[in-house]
């Protein structure tokens, strides 16, 4: 409601003759007056309504006195009284009454600008007009608006009493920030506000887009708070076919201390199902931070009735718990010891049971229901200062959801001991000597696990279930140059291991095979050893091609770092019977024959067996990279280097000691720089024997090959066949990449440094725009909340409007090839090959400011379609959020749409509707 200025101003006494306008500040103490005007003089007794305070005021325009001591400030006037300012383009000033009156001002067009703004202290109000009263501190407001929390409030009246609280009549609340015309607010007919505290207010009603809606309270209270407390926290909504009507995500939210929260919230469904859950964050800063999250939930599902016997029926009852635990300790917190946990643990069918299909809510997660491992770690490391030992403690637990399997270790502790030289000098003089470069380091394992089933972990008995074993690793090295070009590294190795039990077997008939009898107890040493000596160089090729060769093909120089090297290893048969590490078995197999099978008792524990077999190889090496120097005109230097080949190894070893299959199999690396941040690496490994033809099935097909003794190239089937090799790569498509593929990258950026970046002129608005209307219209002045809010956008040095699509597309692909030992070629008595890979990719597009878009899939070659992919549309509705998901393809096919208000104040102001995938909807 609009009052006009005779309602609201006192008369305007006509302008004195002798009245002085002064075009520049004035102060509150002095006054520049005519001659004949009274001069204003001190008195020694303090009138009845004096202030307690002089009032200064000042104007960038002019200062109009009258002869009825009545003050005209134009001009963005401000008058000041202790903690109160008043800023308004217009000001009236009653010196006698302590009364000052302000309003808004209009510009050559009858636009209006300059709204008043009131500050007492904390609180800032601004309005249309204001009547404010500086002896008893009350005022009268039209068309106020002052921000609250989150939120915006608005009236038509409001009356400013002394305890700063407002009372108002037809007032708005909203967290919209158009003031003028909110795109929704609650209509509040009566009110009181208790600024930063709360709002209560009489009947009130949800208006959107001007439509008063039917819903409406006799009463309402709006808290307000700046501090952190606690409070209660609204359930959501929902609606299943397979669990019912649920409130969900519904509890209290405990505000512990300026460390430490929580939260304690639950589910109940009106089918029997219910959940409970706590989550807690802390942080206590240059210490450590961790958020903590435990649930519970009881599913039931289906309807539990008498059937006939042979008849199962649909009822199932499931319960399931999750924890989820992250710490972290900053780095400054102690340099010698540090803790960690990342503790991701849940029974099988959690994630199944709590994807709800509420997309948009969050209170399910299909990414976590469609993976099948967990994994959590829970560490601990102290480092001793002046010392190279250091010890650690680990609990690792992994989870396969697939079978229920589940593997812990706990605890898992190392000891370490850094690289020492034992026989260096503490006061060296000259040149080291040989025996000082001899280093040893020490490291040992203590690991106690266990590999079963979930609902099997708590009955597991320590001693027979579990496995304990200790593990010590002492290397011993040195490295020596031989001839200025040669280094010389031999080393020793010695490793022995603990173990608490071994297993005896025997053969079974009816397996046909050795098994398993009898478990014995006890403590139990191995140990191994080996030596070894190698010898290494760099070796360098350089080719410089002639003068008119350079101009031509514009290379440079091309060099070749060739690196060979190679080693000898020598370890024992700790095969043999005076190990007593394995045992031998004679034993008639099915087919009548003796049998001579060896077994190792110990093989079932942690850190394995000492090797069978004697050992004594020769193994080669050879690294390789190729670089080139080109010609480049781009370049500051005149000059690129380019990568050709980043790294090229091939590895392979001749072992003396056995009489057949001497040599290994040749591996090879490639490692290419195709471009500064993608680097493609394939591995791959090559056999180097024949096979010949092993069983065969009742119609004479090979159905298994057997390694012969006869290499490759002695077969003229050339050095060795690719038996495995894989890689994998990503790559993500965005607005850059693009420009540098069609080559206007470099263009765009020469152009920008000419004429100047759009960025440079990003907020300059077109030509023809007065900046001064701009100011006045407060869409440059961020501090107004009154005047319609303008989209400026962003303008290049032309004054054009600066439109981009941003968007991305990111793929990531793994392949493997290796022998098919299923598939033969009966032929040429060789394995055929098989092809895994995988490949997932996601994207996203906004094609206008306020559309976004995105999605992520997976694709499954042997099945050949998507198996799972979920898609996301959010639309920015300014104060509201449109979101829109949907799982199209796979198990888990839903949808959920949502329209809410974008503030967390309002966050229970919503529409939702949604599907479920055990609604097992059909779509078409």
């Amino acid at each position: 409601m609009n009052h006009s200025l005779e309602e609201i101003l006192p008369p305007i006494p006509p302008l004195d003759r002798d009245t002085l306008i002064s075009n520049t500040f004035s102060s509150s103490d002095t006054l520049l007056i005519a001659k004949n005007d009274s001069v204003m003089q001190s008195d020694s007794v303090p009138r009845k309504n004096a202030l307690d305070a002089p009032v200064s005021y000042q104007s960038t325009d002019s200062i109009v006195m009258t002869a009825g001591n009545w003050a005209y400030i134009f001009g963005e006037g401000v008058v000041k009284y202790q903690n109160i300012e008043l800023q308004s383009e217009t000001i009236e000033m009653n010196m006698d009454s302590s009364i000052v009156f302000a309003k808004f001002g209009l510009d050559s067009i009858g636009e209006e600008f300059g709204y008043p703004i009131f500050k007492e202290g904390e609180q800032q109000y601004e309005s249309r007009t204001m009547r404010y009263n500086f002896k008893s501190r009350k005022g009268y407001i039209s068309d106020v608006v002052t921000q609250q929390g989150e939120g915006f409030v608005t009236a038509e009246r409001t009356k400013k009493m002394e305890s700063d609280v407002m009372n108002m009549v037809n007032g708005r609340y909203t967290t919209c920030d158009h003031h003028d015309h909110p795109h929704f607010y609650i209509q509040i007919t009566k009110g009181k506000i208790r600024p930063h505290k709360n709002i209560v207010t009489g009947p009130v009603y949800l208006v959107i887009e001007d439509v008063p809606l039917p819903l409406a309270l006799p009463f309402a209270f709006f808290p307000f708070s700046s501090s952190y407390q606690s409070g209660i926290i609204m359930p959501s909504y929902g609606d299943e076919s397979a669990r019912g009507f649920s409130l969900r995500d519904g509890g209290y939210y405990f505000a512990i201390s300026d460390y430490v929260d929580l939260a304690l919230t639950g589910e109940i469904y009106t089918k029997g199902s219910w959940g409970l859950s706590a989550r807690s964050s802390y942080r206590k800063r240059y210490k450590f931070s961790g958020n903590f999250n435990a649930s519970y939930q009881v599913t039931k599902t289906g309807d539990k009735i008498k059937l006939p016997p042979g008849v199962q029926g649909d009822y199932s009852l499931s319960k399931d718990f999750k924890v989820n635990w992250t710490h972290t300790q900053d780095a400054k917190a102690n340099p010698y010891r540090t803790f960690s946990a990342s503790v991701n643990f849940a029974t099988s069918s959690f994630d199944r049971n709590s994807a709800t299909g509420y997309l948009g809510s969050g209170s399910g997660n299909y990414a976590d229901a469609t993976q099948n491992t967990k994994g959590s770690s829970v560490s601990i490391t102290q480092r001793f200062p002046n010392s190279p030992f250091s010890i650690s403690g680990t609990m690792n637990i992994n989870q396969r959801s697939k079978d229920s399997a589940i593997a812990v270790t706990l605890p898992d502790i190392s000891i370490t001991m850094n690289r020492i030289y034992p026989f260096k000098r503490k006061n060296a003089i000259g040149k080291d000597r040989w025996y000082e470069k001899i280093s040893m380091s020490y490291t040992g394992y203590l690991r106690n696990s266990i590999d079963t089933k979930e609902d099997l972990i708590l009955k597991s008995n320590l001693v027979k279930d579990w496995r304990n074993a200790m593990q010590h690793t002492i290397p011993v090295s040195a490295t020596f140059n031989v001839l200025k070009y040669i280094n010389i590294s031999p080393s020793f190795n010695y490793k022995e291991r603990w173990y608490t039990s071994k297993i005896e077997k025997t053969y079974d008939p009816q397996l046909q095979r050795l098994a398993p009898t009898d478990t014995t107890y006890g403590f139990y040493r191995l140990f191994d050893y080996s030596a070894s000596v190698s010898a290494s160089t760099t070796l360098y090729g350089n080719f410089i091609p002639i003068a008119a060769l350079q101009k031509w093909t514009k290379v440079k120089h091309i060099r070749h770092r060739f690196e060979p090297s190679i080693s000898l290893s020598a370890t024992p048969d700790f095969g043999s019977s005076r190990y007593g590490y394995y045992e031998t078995y004679h034993y008639i197999g099915s087919d009548g024959k003796e049998v001579t099978d060896q077994y190792s008792p110990f093989a079932h524990n942690q850190f394995g067996t000492p090797g069978r077999g004697k050992s004594g190889s020769i193994n080669f090496s050879l690294d390789n990279n190729l670089e080139m120097k080109i010609i480049s005109a781009r370049d500051s230097s005149g000059e690129r280097k380019i990568s050709l080949i980043d790294k090229l190894s091939l590895g392979m070893s001749y072992n003396m000691a056995v009489d057949t299959f001497q040599w290994s199999d040749l591996n090879v690396g490639l490692r290419l720089k195709l471009s500064k941040s993608y680097t493609l690496n394939l591995t791959g490994v090559f056999d180097t024997y024949t096979y010949e033809a092993g069983a065969r099935d009742e119609h004479g097909t090979i159905t298994t090959l057997r390694k012969r003794n006869v290499l490759r190239w002695n077969a003229g089937k050339g050095i060795g066949r690719l038996r495995s090799t894989g890689t994998s790569f990503s790559y993500t498509f965005n607005n850059e990449t693009l420009k540098k593929l069609l080559g206007r990258g470099s263009e765009e950026d020469a152009s920008n440094k000419t004429n100047g970046s759009a960025g440079d002129d990003a907020h300059t608005p077109p030509d023809g725009m007065d900046t001064d209307r701009m100011h006045a219209h407060g869409e440059k002045d961020e501090g107004r909340l009154l005047g319609a809010k303008k989209e400026t956008g962003e303008y290049d040095s032309d004054g054009y409007l600066i439109t981009s699509i941003p968007w991305s597309l990111s793929f990531s692909y793994s392949m493997r090839l290796g022998y098919n030992t299923r598939s033969i070629d009966q032929k040429n008595l060789e394995y055929k090959y098989a092809v895994t890979h995988s490949l997932s990719f996601n994207g996203n597009i906004q094609p206008t400011k306020n559309w976004r878009l995105n999605f992520n899939a997976t694709y499954d070659f042997d099945q050949k379609k998507i198996s799972f992919m979920t898609c996301n549309i959010s639309r920015d509705l300014h104060c509201f959020q449109m979101t829109a998901s949907f799982v199209p393809v796979g198990p888990y096919k839903s949808y959920s749409f949502s329209v809410a208000v974008s503030s967390a104040l309002l966050k229970d102001l919503k529409y939702d509707q949604s599907s479920n995938y055990r609604d097992a909807l059909k779509w078409y």
